[in-house]
């Protein structure tokens, strides 16, 4: 043992509370990103009263590695006062939190070289597993409990910013949606002085559009009343559809060329290498998996822009004349596609069908005032994305400095 490594199982005590008084309703689970969250398990019929209890600044962690793939789930309670997990999981917690800091203890826990500690330690020939006495060996520095605050609180400094990062983006695309809904579902865009005009009512200049009077038409591919002068034409008239640039790599060959830019698949990053077919701004819509649409019925998107790699699970979209990107990602996230879904097993929506999605086209100018305004906040988000993507980096930074003597000092990188 290196001399300023102690062993964890000096420091832990597993912890066996039961639910039999069934007082504890919220159901939680460990997820492999290292957080407790909601379980999507089906309790019905289930006894809760053999569910452990876990309480705040305790720990849970699954025991079975060998189907979470490179991650150990394990995470600390900081949301609930109280909560239950199954009973595959142990629960344990500090037992003199004056020597070691819960949320130190989950920062070790936190970095990648813990996961590959935890996986190389696994055993088992069925399922491989790292039980309870494998945990207990262990390894890390404990330093003083001021230095431990101190390595902690710049950490959290930084995991707020990238939450309140999260959380304005969050609102700012909510603005943009709503600006959407507003002109082009509500139809309550704001009209022109061109229009006004025309129709010998200056005084309409700015207003609403439908609820001033804006004259509607039916649209039988809608069905529904839609601005006279607007049309609707099929996706692939108002919409590249790029799929023939995308290109699967196997895990195993993604293995030798890893690198800086991202590949998507259907939902999100799913690795990064050292070349890229995009680059610049896109709307990826996953074209098969589990999740292919919400529970409103809606796509799957993700906005995403700089260099990358698309994968084949993902349709790649790109703006077409003023049919902007925000417009296209904006106006899909309004569009029930649950029809277009095929596949029990594997649901999918094919490129066929994607082509022939019904989209609303406004004029011109209305596209470029709307344009413009929602730019502005998809630039915003754009650059709160990649300031958390180096705040991020920060973070493992943090993280590799525990297993160092400069740990113990105070980082000034923030």
């Amino acid at each position: 043992m290196r001399s300023n490594y102690k062993r964890l199982g000096r420091y832990i005590q597993e912890v066996t509370v039961k639910n039999t008084d069934l007082s504890v309703e919220t159901l939680l689970g460990v997820s492999i990103q290292k957080i407790l969250i909601p379980s999507i398990a089906n309790t019905i019929g289930s006894d809760m009263s053999k569910y452990k209890i876990i309480e705040k600044n305790q720990f849970a962690y699954g025991p079975v590695t060998s189907r979470n793939g490179d991650k150990i789930s394990v995470a600390i309670l900081k949301e609930y006062d109280k909560a239950i997990i199954s009973q595959s999981y142990k629960v344990f917690e500090i037992v003199d939190t004056d020597e070691l800091k819960p949320d130190y203890l989950m920062m070790w826990f936190s970095r990648p070289e813990f996961d590959r500690y935890a996986r190389f330690m696994s055993h088992g020939s069925t399922r491989e597993t790292f039980d309870w006495d494998e945990m207990c060996e262990v390894e890390l520095p404990i330093p003083p409990i001021a230095e431990q605050q101190a390595i902690v609180a710049e950490y959290q400094t930084v995991t707020d910013r990238i939450q309140l990062n999260e959380q304005i983006n969050a609102k700012l695309e909510e603005t943009a949606q709503t600006l959407y809904r507003h002109w082009f579902v509500d139809f309550e865009f704001p009209i022109s002085a061109e229009y006004a005009a025309s129709i010998g009512r200056p005084d309409l200049d700015g207003k609403p559009y439908k609820s001033s009077g804006g004259k509607m038409v039916w649209n039988e591919e809608l069905e529904k009343e839609v601005p006279e002068g607007w049309e609707v034409n099929k996706l692939n008239q108002v919409i590249n559809i790029l799929n023939h640039k995308r290109k699967p790599i196997s895990s195993i060959e993604r293995e030798k060329i890893q690198g800086e830019y991202p590949y998507y698949g259907a939902m999100g990053i799913v690795d990064h290498i050292n070349e890229y077919s995009f680059d610049g701004t896109y709307v990826l819509m996953a074209e098969d998996g589990v999740y292919v649409i919400n529970e409103n019925g809606n796509p799957s998107l993700q906005y995403v822009w700089g260099k990358f790699w698309v994968n084949n699970h993902a349709h790649v979209l790109s703006e077409k004349k003023n049919y902007s990107n925000e417009m296209i990602y904006l106006s899909l996230q309004n569009i029930n596609v649950a029809h277009l879904v095929t596949g029990a097993a594997q649901p999918k929506i094919n490129k066929g069908n994607i082509e022939q999605i019904p989209l609303i086209v406004p004029p011109n100018h209305i596209q470029h005032v709307f344009n413009t305004q929602v730019e502005k906040v998809f630039n915003s988000i754009k650059k709160n994305t990649n300031t958390n993507e180096n705040l991020t980096l920060l973070k493992s930074l943090l993280l590799s400095k525990m297993a160092t003597d400069k740990s113990l000092q105070k980082a000034n990188a923030i």
